[in-house]
């Protein structure tokens, strides 16, 4: 009888994390490990196979052809082993803790609200949030989904388009009516713009005027951490904000905001997207489920 080898689709499945993160560290952390076991896992698997898979260097790793079209084949098989888990224990429900991380706003206006909803379908998951609107690692901060808002950097991570929202500058009638509302870009140097103080925060608010693109400072004398703390200041009169239109369309339609300079405003909207590590066909089934749920229920809009 041929001796079985010891757990080799849980080498396979470190090795594409290798491959997907970019390094062993990255891996390592993903796995629960330390760099240098996954450093040894990967030597071992190499010296077994008799073939190099990975040239090292200090800067980063490359797939050899060999490497390639191992990790090819090897993507394709854990997601077979998953399709066949999946299969065999299809009565089975999602499980265990979901770490999900948000920006503010949709943390408010989405993530909480439906977080009831959520759990009632799968009450077999304990659902850890944590909202800001800070970019973290999600490795390091051993997250399953991020939710980002806005243009997203070059990553190993896979994203899901959960929609995109138009901007809005906007104030209290009661705001305008001390103030006056501006009828011109040029008009808003007289009011005091409420900005944010997050590093990915915009320098200023793109306008356009008779086709041409202009962006006014933003220099109010308050600044916030997060765009649902900027709403609230709006809210209490202080300025005019520049905000996601999910984030203030009840309280437009209330006539506690209203929007200003809509004849300039250049129809820039802000895509949102739920990031997570893995491919789309590998994912544990928690994950999965939530990714649907957030699918089947957010709806940013365009309005």
């Amino acid at each position: 009888m041929a001796r079985v080898e010891a757990n080799r689709s849980g080498e396979l499945e470190v090795f594409v994390r290798v491959i997907e993160l970019g390094g062993f560290s990255a891996a390592a952390r993903a796995c629960g490990m330390t760099p240098s076991a996954v450093s040894k896992l990967v030597a071992r698997l190499e010296q077994r196979l008799g073939t190099r898979l990975v040239n090292r260097s200090t800067r980063q790793l490359q797939l050899t052809p060999e490497g390639c079209a191992f990790y090819e084949r090897g993507v394709r098989i854990l997601a077979d082993l998953e399709e066949a888990e999946r299969c065999a224990s299809e009565h089975t429900a999602p499980r265990g803790r979901l770490r999900v991380n948000a920006n503010v706003p949709f943390g408010h206006h989405f993530l909480l609200p439906l977080a009831p909803e959520f759990l009632a379908r799968h009450p077999d998951v304990t659902l850890d949030i944590v909202l800001t609107d800070e970019v973290i690692d999600i490795l390091e901060q051993r997250t399953d989904v991020a939710v980002r808002a806005g243009p997203l950097k070059s990553s190993n991570l896979v994203a899901r388009k959960l929609g995109a929202t138009r901007m809005v500058i906007v104030g209290t009638p009661d705001y305008l009516a001390r103030h006056g509302t501006p009828a011109t870009p040029a008009e808003l140097l007289a009011h005091n713009r409420l900005g944010a103080n997050y590093v990915r925060a915009q320098p200023g608010w793109p306008l356009r005027q008779g086709g041409e693109d202009i962006v006014v400072p933003v220099t109010g004398n308050a600044q916030a951490s997060d765009g649902e703390a900027l709403r609230r200041l709006a809210l209490a009169g202080l300025g005019l904000a520049r905000l996601a239109a999910f984030q203030v369309r009840e309280d437009i339609l209330a006539g506690r905001l209203l929007p200003v300079l809509e004849d300039c405003n250049p129809g820039d909207v802000e895509e949102v997207h739920a990031v997570y590590v893995g491919q789309g066909g590998y994912l544990p089934l928690r994950v999965r489920a939530f990714l649907d749920f957030l699918a089947e229920k957010v709806d940013v809009g365009t309005h």
